[in-house]
């Protein structure tokens, strides 16, 4: 990276070109700095310019288009910034098409011709006093040929034409006057042969008056739903109009607007405006842009020109065609048909943890066993051996009063209350008959207690009376 300093040449070059007639060269400029340089370019001691067609500056050099013989001399590249410059110079020789240098030779001689036709149509020109027209007579030939302006067949004289060889192809009146009309003729000649174009300037005189439009704009337009589209208003008039837009507001949309205006027997919005350029014809451009076009935006469009001695308007409509693409439906992305691994285990586990939780609450609430091989049965807990119980109180021994509230639980009703009235008739013996007491009358009181540690506790109350 180049430290601050004057500018340098980066690259060695051949100082001495040669080129053939009629082909292009580039004449490179290889220089850099910091700051970076400013980039100027001479021929002979003249800078070169946009005047000279033919000649382009590029970033990094000079090219050359056409090359004819008077192109043959010295140029030089001048690089220049805060700190210093720096030059590099060529010397260009411009040879023949067969190999010949020195003397143009009658093998090689061109005919003069105009490079830019396009630019010279129109020959009839009409401007407003005080305006200003450019005429282009640009042209080419070997060698290279001479221009001569004339007004009304005298010649011009090098004031009126201007000064330097390339601006002479191109003839600028400035500030027009009625004097300035006449007729223009540029005649360009070589040794080979003559060719020349006239025009027609007519200067009118300014008067003081509204604003005219001009041409045929704006036209009825048409575009796509979603396109872009624009409409033009020229105006012309004595002093720089106030051009404005307007559309047309149907009588069911007035209440979108905040402020309207009336235009004969409609109302209209105010659009925004863009700037007004000036042309050299003395008249004056905008433009309407109109992007992402929508149904509402269909309608009538209206350029107004004014100025303080009136105002001027032409109407041109708008049609939107119906959008034709189908709505947009949003795409979801499909959903995976298999599920994360962490899901498929866990949702079976806690079926079973919940399950295996709900028959452990129901087991030790209700002093019940699960039926073997089911889930509670691999879930640790409390739970005595209830077949074991069975077989014990199936046969009591005699000096037992009671039996256990285990395998209470275990019996149902009826087997429970034959086990007491035959514990009661061996108690009795001899003193206690069966024919004094025929039937024993039981109370059994069920009580269930609750721990705070989840446990639950429960027990029964029997009464007899004979």
């Amino acid at each position: 990276c180049p430290s601050s300093g004057p500018p340098r040449v980066s690259e060695k070059v051949a100082h001495r070109q040669t080129v053939r007639l009629g082909s292009a060269i580039k004449l490179p400029c290889p220089v850099e700095g910091d700051p970076p340089p400013l980039i100027m370019w001479t021929k002979d001691g003249r800078n070169i310019h946009s005047g000279w067609i033919r000649f382009r500056i590029l970033r990094m050099g000079l090219k050359i288009k056409e090359v004819e013989a008077d192109d043959t001399g010295t140029y030089i590249c001048k690089a220049t910034n805060g700190f210093g410059s720096v030059n590099v110079n060529y010397t260009l020789i411009v040879i023949g098409k067969y190999g010949g240098q020195g003397p143009v030779s009658c093998s090689w001689i061109l005919r003069p011709r105009f490079t830019q036709p396009a630019k010279m149509r129109k020959r009839v020109i009409a401007r407003p006093v005080g305006s200003s027209v450019r005429l282009k007579c640009t042209a080419s030939g070997t060698p290279r040929p001479d221009i001569v302006w004339l007004k009304d067949d005298q010649p011009l004289t090098e004031r009126e034409v201007g000064e330097g060889r390339q601006n002479r192809w191109t003839l600028t009146l400035k500030n027009l006057t009625p004097a300035h009309s006449g007729r223009y003729t540029c005649r360009v000649s070589n040794r080979a042969g003559e060719i020349n174009a006239t025009y027609k300037v007519e200067v009118i005189q300014r008067t003081n008056s509204k604003p005219v439009l001009t041409g045929t704009h704006p036209l009825n337009t048409t575009v796509d739903y979603g396109g872009t589209t624009s409409f033009q208003c020229k105006v012309r008039s004595d002093v720089k109009p106030v051009i404005q837009w307007l559309k047309r507001v149907e009588t069911n949309e007035e209440s979108r607007y905040n402020s309207t205006i009336e235009v004969g027997d409609h109302r209209f919005v105010v659009l925004p405006t863009g700037d007004v350029w000036s042309r050299p014809d003395g008249s004056y451009l905008n433009k309407l842009l109109i992007t992402r076009a929508k149904e509402e935006d269909a309608g009538m469009y209206i350029c107004l020109g004014a100025n303080t001695m009136g105002y001027s308007f032409r109407s041109a409509f708008l049609t939107v065609l119906p959008d034709t693409k189908p709505p947009i439906m949003p795409v979801f992305p499909a959903a995976s048909n298999s599920l994360p691994w962490p899901v498929i285990i866990g949702i079976p586990a806690g079926i079973v943890f919940i399950f295996g939780t709900v028959l452990l609450w129901f087991c030790q609430s209700r002093k019940q066993c699960p039926p073997p091989g089911s889930p509670a049965a691999a879930i640790p807990h409390r739970v005595p051996p209830c077949r074991e119980r069975e077989r014990s109180c199936a046969a009591p021994s005699s000096g037992s009063s009671s039996l256990d509230k285990d395998c209470v639980s275990a019996l149902n009703y009826e087997e429970y209350l034959a086990q007491q009235q035959q514990l009661l008739l061996n108690q009795g013996g001899a003193a206690i008959s069966a024919k004094i007491y025929p039937k024993i009358y039981t109370d059994i009181h069920t009580h269930t207690h609750s721990h705070v540690d989840g446990k639950v506790h429960q027990h029964q109350h029997i009464h007899f009376q004979c």
